[in-house]
């Protein structure tokens, strides 16, 4: 409460006057202010009166404050300190002062000594302005002065910063290490922003080394520190040291249109190539990891090329910070030939390679001919009828002969009468197959099972283009029959490809939700049994999963509770920003991020946090 408070407000407008006011500005002896006993000089006597400083009982003297103040602030005890088990019973508060109030944020990063040298690693996770003194200042006269000013005083509120600790940080340098939360710190202990990019890596759990996923921020500025340079790298694990790498525990891009998500896989697939990264393989060699990645926007094909915008500062900055860059020389556009469909290829500069899905995948993958969903009887005819027509035609098999084959009604008539397959069912699984997309199967091109050592090679990045392709049919069988080759050899105890089975694979999956999601159909429950399969045994087999998609409640959850690694770009519908299952407070932030933002929950490998990617692609994009 100040002297202003008490201030009355005139009518008309008239400006406020204080008591003090009119006791300097009046005398009861006469109307003008004057002594009456003075001789007129009024001037003169005010001199006289400023300079007499021991008759004025409001002099100024300099005074200057002993120290300097360090910190936001100090641990407050006014409404409770207490740190427990359970979240919800933990008390935690710091008092901010004037000085620090506009540079505070929600998710700012925090450090609170312990008297032994050990530090609280905590986050802001509340702020509140709160009453100084107890009196209302929901008030005539309060508002009304508030009203009339063009500044706050902040001194008259007290502003608090709600703390929730993440861990205990302890030990200096390379011996930093961090446990969970078991001590209180003291009243008072001083509050002061981590500013430290080891104690920052160590209180989140951040890798020192990895793979590259962006630098660590909070409300979408990125976390500076002393060190240089000053910005926090976030890495996932990559080595066997401590488990699998994430990548053989699957990853998940989900963004809206826009949010750039492409331009971060892009930025993260690049990483994986690295000519330095190698992953040991089953007979104790080392090897780089093989990229397949399905392209539905022909985009990914530009990583063979540098990208015009990193100049030589940027390029610099790149390798500082061990951050791969540059276009990928070893990268192939692997194009499926269809009839009627011509692949332009005209924005990058990578080798093309024609190829053609042979009919004889439909003996292991009988789902790719299933034309529209089939139902529990129909499923088990079609099974019979593919086996039977490669039992007499062999592997050379084509889609064309399949088709003449069931015209036979000699066929229909036998199985039959054996009771193998009705004669209803017979028509219904011949007219689902007939309803397969012309074009895709045994085309003018190398059959894709003859071309395994193009498609897996080890630091190389195969991309497999579909938009071409008339159909979203034509590219789901394409899509399909691809990935299905590649995860079969890689789980099968006898591979048809040697090369498959012991190259470390990462399958890129744009559009994941128009391959893998749940459906009523045999054939796609088939489809998500297997790619659940692969995920399941991904990591002993070191294969990867890296599905991208503007849905991801769309995606199967069999397959989806496989994913380790949740990088979630904007996304502005509510279910599939539920369907990720990020902690609340991050998901708050989803709907609101800009372009290249990003929240990482990746549990085996930090603390959720927020990123910001690469403003410049390392790659050609665009």
């Amino acid at each position: 409460m100040t002297l202003e408070d008490f201030t009355e407000f005139a009518d008309d407008g008239d400006e406020s006057v204080s008591p003090r006011d009119t006791d300097a500005g009046s005398s009861s002896g006469g109307d003008d202010g004057a002594d009456p006993d003075s001789d007129g000089d009024a001037e003169t006597d005010a001199t006289e009166d400023d300079t007499d400083t021991d008759a004025d009982p409001f002099a100024a003297y300099d005074v200057a404050p002993s120290g300097t103040d360090r910190g936001l602030g100090v641990v407050s005890v006014s409404q409770g300190l207490r740190v427990a088990e359970e979240d919800d019973e933990t008390t935690l508060r710091a008092f901010v002062t004037t000085g620090n109030r506009e540079a505070v944020r929600l998710g700012t990063y925090l450090l609170v000594p312990y008297p032994d040298g050990e530090r609280l690693f905590c986050r802001i996770t509340g702020l509140e302005y709160a009453q100084e003194f107890q009196s209302d200042d929901a008030t005539e006269i309060h508002a009304r002065r508030q009203m009339r000013r063009d500044d706050f005083t902040e001194r008259d509120y007290k502003f608090m910063a709600e703390l929730e600790p993440m861990s205990v940080i302890y030990g200096d340098g390379d011996d930093m290490k961090r446990r969970m939360t078991d001590r209180v710190p003291k009243p008072g202990a001083i509050v002061e922003e981590a500013a430290d990019d080891a104690e920052i890596k160590t209180g989140l759990k951040i890798p020192d080394e990895g793979v590259f996923l962006g630098h660590l921020s909070v409300g979408g500025e990125k976390v500076r520190t002393a060190a240089e340079p000053p910005t926090v790298d976030y890495r996932v694990k990559d080595d066997y040291a401590d488990g699998d790498p994430l990548a053989f525990r699957h990853t998940l891009v989900a963004g809206g249109t826009g949010s750039g998500k492409t331009h971060a896989s892009k930025n993260v697939l690049r990483q994986y190539l690295d000519a330095d990264r190698t992953y040991p393989t089953g007979d104790g060699r080392e090897s780089q990891m093989a990229v397949v990645q399905f392209d539905p926007q022909d985009e990914y094909a530009q990583m063979h090329d540098d990208n015009p915008a990193i100049d030589a500062d940027t390029a610099r900055r790149l390798e500082r910070e061990g951050i791969a860059h540059g276009g990928h020389d070893d990268s192939v556009a692997l194009v499926p030939r269809v009839a009627n469909a011509t692949y332009p290829g005209e924005g990058h500069r990578a080798e093309r390679v024609e190829f053609t899905i042979p009919f004889s995948l439909a003996r292991d993958m009988p789902w790719l001919v299933a034309g529209s969903g089939l139902n529990e009887n129909q499923y088990p005819a079609l099974l019979t009828l593919l086996n039977r027509f490669f039992r007499d035609y062999g592997d050379s098999g084509t889609y064309s002969q399949f088709l003449s084959y069931l015209d036979d009604p000699a066929l229909k008539e036998e199985l039959d009468e054996s009771g193998r397959v009705h004669e209803a069912t017979f028509d219904a699984v011949k007219r689902r197959v007939r309803g397969v997309p012309g074009g895709v199967f045994d085309q003018d091109a190398k059959p894709i099972t003859d071309l395994d050592h193009t498609l897996v090679r080890p630091g190389g990045l195969s991309v497999i283009p579909t938009y071409h392709l008339p159909t979203s049919r034509q590219k789901e069988i394409v899509v399909l029959a691809v990935a299905g080759l590649l995860v079969d050899d890689k789980l099968s105890n006898d591979p048809d490809s040697d090369r498959i089975e012991e190259t470390p694979l990462l399958i890129g999956m744009d559009e994941a939700h128009n391959f893998l999601s749940d459906a009523d159909n045999v054939q796609a429950r088939k489809v998500v049994q297997t790619f659940t399969e692969a995920a399941k045994q991904g990591r002993k087999e070191r294969l990867g999963l890296f599905l991208i998609t503007q849905d991801p409640q769309d995606i199967a959850e069999s397959v989806f509770k496989q994913v380790n690694t949740k990088v979630v770009l904007n996304l502005g519908d509510e279910d599939a920003i539920q369907s990720v299952n990020i902690p609340s407070n991050l998901a708050g932030k989803v709907p609101y991020m800009e372009k290249g933002q990003m929240v990482v929950y990746s549990p085996d490998n930090s603390e959720p946090v927020e990123l910001i990617g690469l403003s410049t692609c390392v790659t050609r994009h665009g």
